[in-house]
């Protein structure tokens, strides 16, 4: 893995476009590092009342984000990028599901943020964590909201000739 080491922000806002060119400016930046190698880049949002929520900083900004969040629903907005470091052909795609939190306690918010799950996570979060019970339901890709939309991954990898066949059942 190598750092894109690129100013992260969302041109135009948390918008899907915004996220697939941030994404893609990653991706580019990799590939002036890269030589022939063909990269993918992502980065995942979380956007409430049109705000993008990014890691918190803080246990105080951890526990306002779940506030926040809790029994609402919002989206999980992943922008992908594969650029062909030789050729310098790139695609993009931003996936976006809805997730509807569970009304979980303060309690809850409370163990969470001390065991420090929350502080590498857009919007202070995992879906896997703590068993799934910060999360009611989910409409769109559920592996978009565990970190990486493994089905328009694989889709763009395949433009690229990475992946050539689907393995497994």
């Amino acid at each position: 893995m190598i750092p894109s080491e690129i100013e992260e922000t969302l041109e135009g806002g948390p918008t899907p476009e915004a996220v697939a060119g941030l994404a893609l400016r990653k991706a580019r930046a990799v590939a002036r590092q890269a030589g022939a190698a063909v990269v993918l880049a992502a980065d995942t949002v979380v956007v409430i009342d049109g705000m993008a929520l990014g890691k918190p900083s803080s246990g105080e900004e951890a526990r306002a984000m779940l506030v926040r969040l809790r029994g609402r629903q919002h989206e999980v907005m992943t922008g992908i990028a594969i650029v062909d470091g030789e050729t310098g052909r790139a695609a993009s795609a931003t996936v976006v599901t809805r997730v509807l939190m569970a009304s979980y306690s303060d309690g809850t918010i409370e163990t969470y943020v001390a065991s420090g799950a929350p502080f590498d996570k857009a919007g202070a979060y995992a879906i896997q964590d703590l068993e799934g019970a910060l999360v009611d339901g989910v409409v769109g890709s559920y592996t978009n909201v565990v970190g990486l939309p493994v089905e328009t991954t694989r889709r763009l990898l395949e433009g690229f000739g990475v992946v050539s066949e689907r393995s497994g059942p």
